[in-house]
């Protein structure tokens, strides 16, 4: 026999074995991407679920403070018919500052997947104003205590 031969009917027969596998990779390839596409979908479902949980528990929190605060008030205005306004103000911000963490929290949760730059910037923006805003509720929530304790 012939070497020539030989090495033809290997190659032949290689690539009529390989043929079959080279057709069915296309929809192996399209398995594939659809299942990658099912689980990245599955996984912005559930960012936004999550999402949508810890903004309600900032909404839930910021509801508690206020009435917290409220009753704080009336209690204060029944007491001492000058309520310490201070000390309502002061109540509320603690709930606020604490649900301030949780509504930034489900903002980045929002820009945690495939973010583009319109909610980037949104969220930056976001992030500063609620920074700023909880450090100056700190520090005036510092300050009043300073002054209870140096009466």
């Amino acid at each position: 026999m012939n070497i020539r031969f030989i090495t033809s009917v290997i190659f032949f027969s290689t690539l009529l074995t390989t043929i079959p596998v080279l057709a069915q990779e296309p929809a192996a390839h399209h398995a594939q991407s659809s299942l990658f596409a099912y689980a990245e979908l599955s996984v912005i479902s559930m960012v936004e679920w999550l999402k949508l949980a810890v903004e309600t528990i900032g909404a839930l929190i910021i509801a508690l403070g206020v009435v917290v605060a409220v009753s704080t008030f009336i209690r204060a205005w029944i007491v001492q018919r000058q309520p310490d306004f201070n000390k309502v103000r002061l109540s509320l911000a603690r709930y606020l500052a604490l649900a301030l963490e949780f509504q930034l929290g489900a903002d980045i949760l929002s820009t945690a997947v495939a973010p583009s730059w319109d909610q980037i910037g949104k969220l930056g923006a976001i992030a500063v104003i609620r920074t700023v805003l909880n450090f100056f509720l700190m520090r005036e929530m510092k300050e009043e205590g300073l002054e209870k304790h140096d009466t």
